[in-house]
């Protein structure tokens, strides 16, 4: 089997409306069709009698109906499963690829780290690749003198810049290839998975690297199959199934549907998209950022605020079990969702199991407001192995836990797993099903996510 791009007759196009100043990408009704042939000869039975009528092979749609704009200074990650789009989809923005139908508008230089090394000449030593590839980006010579050695401290790659690529180890070209491409100056970044690759201490100075980007007021696509990437560099996020853009909104809200995607038996697309309820009811999460800014007294005698009930809670599963009466107790026993820092505490759900379940695991998470995960608990990574719970008990599962976090607000998960049909399953999982607020215990000022229990002390030794 193979796949060629088609050749496409002239269409009549329709004029679309410039974007407006502050869009830097828009694409609209953007497709893209390859050509798929069973056999050889039917490709080059296209190629000629195509303008005839006469057409071999079938259609395969990569990308179909994509309308999005990306304006200066955001940054919008992609995520989706393998083959849904997502690279096809950078390819055309970065015009490597040209779409079948639709338009792609894109302002200012864009550096594309698509697949890094792709443009290298391997006969080419690294510093004749340098040059190589700043004049293809469109710097002039003396631009890429002034920045050369900026590019080559950063590759690292000490006496191998001046031996050529072809014996350079992988790690190497992606060095010297995200180097040049973050010296450009772009005015638009698109990366497509490369801060996965190299060293600990590389990915580290690529992250460096992209947040000073960001800082700039650069404009980043971001594609990575790690949610916690995105949550992290992204304020907003695109969803592609089958090459459609089925959600569009806030990373946090985003990176849970790709999840329910990922995670549950969701075959029906239509099921998919129903989760955007939850995505327009969202308001880009403004009616919980008042959680964190407004002033609350609460009595430490009951701990508990009622406006920490509204959430919008995503469950899914494949109907084997059912999570139920999720509370979190102090250790006097109170139901409570304000918290101490430092205090301990017990987070407790039960779960009614609705048919036979097999290789049981009961998990939770703790994650911060915009997503990030904080810590997650397995009972299988405890040492609990729970081989199998008859149809229709009842569980009581509880995590005993030292709130050792800064003062912030947090959501917490419940999940129970079982082993369906040779794999690992969800039978429910709640997600952000209690969200909390932990408060200091002392008037000192905290920073970051987690609460060391610190204690500072000097002397003079000299």
């Amino acid at each position: 089997m193979t796949v060629t791009a088609p050749e496409v007759a002239p269409q009549e196009t329709t004029l679309l409306s410039p974007p407006t100043d502050d869009v830097v990408i828009s694409v609209r009704n953007a497709g893209k069709m390859y050509r798929i042939y069973d056999r050889p000869q039917d490709r080059l039975k296209h190629m000629l009698l195509w303008r005839f009528g006469r057409h071999y092979g079938r259609e395969f749609w990569a990308l179909r109906n994509v309308s999005f704009e990306v304006r200066r200074g955001e940054t919008v990650g992609i995520i989706g499963r393998n083959g849904s789009g997502k690279s096809t989809l950078l390819q055309i923005i970065a015009g490597t690829l040209a779409p079948t139908e639709g338009e792609v508008q894109v302002k200012g230089r864009v550096a594309a780290l698509l697949e890094l090394g792709s443009g290298f000449n391997p006969e080419f030593t690294g510093r004749e690749n340098v040059y190589l590839n700043g004049a293809i980006l469109g710097l002039s010579r003396e631009e890429i003198d002034a920045r050369f050695d900026d590019i080559a401290a950063f590759a690292d790659i000490g006496e191998f810049i001046d031996q050529p690529v072809k014996f350079y180890s992988s790690g190497m070209v992606v060095r010297l290839a995200f180097a040049v491409q973050a010296h450009v100056s772009p005015d638009i970044l698109i990366v497509d998975e490369a801060l996965a690759v190299g060293d600990i201490a590389f990915q580290r100075k690529c992250f460096a690297s992209v947040r000073r980007f960001q800082n700039n007021g650069g404009t980043l696509l971001l594609v990575a199959h790690d949610t916690q990437t995105i949550v992290q560099n992204c304020n907003r996020c695109l969803l592609l199934s089958n090459g459609l853009i089925v959600a569009d909104g806030p990373s946090k809200s985003i990176t849970d549907v790709y999840q329910k995607m990922m995670y549950s038996n969701v075959d029906d697309l239509g099921e998919l998209i129903d989760s955007k309820a939850l995505l327009e009811k969202d308001d880009d999460f403004d009616h919980q950022e008042h959680f964190i800014h407004r002033h609350v007294v609460v009595s430490l005698q009951s701990l508990f605020d009622p406006q920490l009930l509204d959430i919008r809670e995503m469950s899914y599963g494949n109907g084997d079990a059912e999570i139920f009466d999720v509370t979190m107790l102090d250790e006097n026993g109170r139901c409570v969702n304000v918290l101490v820092m430092g205090d301990k505490y017990d987070f407790r759900y039960k779960v009614r199991f609705i048919r036979d379940s097999f290789c049981i695991s009961f998990g939770m998470m703790l994650k911060t407001l915009s997503g990030i995960d904080v810590s997650g608990i397995s009972s299988d990574r405890e040492g609990f192995s729970i081989d199998s719970i008859r149809s229709g008990s009842v569980v009581e599962v509880s995590f005993s836990l030292r709130m050792n976090v800064v003062p912030a607000v947090y959501f917490l998960n419940a999940g129970v797993t079982g082993f369906v049909n040779g794999k690992q399953t969800y039978l429910h999982r709640r997600v952000d099903v209690a969200m909390i607020r932990v408060i200091p215990k002392d008037d000192r000022q905290y920073y970051g996510i987690a609460s060391l229990e610190h204690r500072f002390c000097y002397k003079v030794i000299q």
